[in-house]
């Protein structure tokens, strides 16, 4: 609204300069390209990423399966790398020896960090592959929605910069304009322009 307001007051003033124009309809521009390409291309970039995650999640659902371990053992030692944000002492107790089938029918004995305390011989589940190895739980179509969502966001105010950085060097631009245009004005109306003596 400033920059339509910009432009119509500056339409029919005197003291309007080519450049006062070019800055006001430049504003508008850029005001109409955030509004419209901005909000355009993070909704573009949405969904984009929306179909992608969506097919990401089919395709983990596909792979990843859940499958019983039954503790074979606890082990009282802790992880060998354990992260100091996440893991804590109680963690460490958590820690078990598991024997489990992966779908192709396969046995598997490793370690394993149980979801609570359990004894030897309880059993819970873990997300496994094809092959039985261990994989992190797969996505679900919430977190896939809300990826996509910040994806969105992200481009909407990524190209809105942009809009805004290119509307600046434009208006930079012209500030050099307009000083040099002043410069040379001065310069014509010399140095004793404005003296009480001038011309006498």
């Amino acid at each position: 609204m400033r920059a339509m307001r910009g432009v119509w007051r500056w339409r029919r003033n005197p003291l309007r300069r080519r450049t006062d124009r070019i800055e006001a309809w430049v504003a508008l521009i850029a005001a109409l390209l955030i509004a419209l390409g901005s909000t355009s291309a993070g909704w573009l970039t949405g969904r984009t990423a929306q179909g992608a995650l969506l097919e990401t999640v089919r395709v983990q659902h596909q792979q990843r399966h859940l499958v019983w371990v039954t503790v074979d053992r606890l082990l009282s030692r802790a992880p060998l790398d354990p992260d100091p944000e996440t893991s804590s002492h109680r963690d460490s107790h958590r820690r078990v020896l598991g024997r489990w089938t992966a779908r192709d029918g396969s046995a598997h004995l490793g370690q394993l960090a149980a979801p609570r305390p359990v004894e030897t011989g309880e059993r819970f589940r873990i997300w496994t592959d094809d092959r039985g190895r261990v994989v992190p739980r797969p996505m679900d179509a919430s977190t896939a929605a809300t990826h996509a969502v910040l994806a969105g966001l992200g481009a909407t105010a990524g190209v809105g910069m942009m809009i805004e950085g290119a509307r600046r060097m434009i208006v930079w631009q012209l500030m050099v304009r307009r000083f040099r245009h002043w410069d040379q004005e001065w310069k014509r109306a010399g140095q004793d322009w404005g003296r009480a003596d001038t011309g006498s």
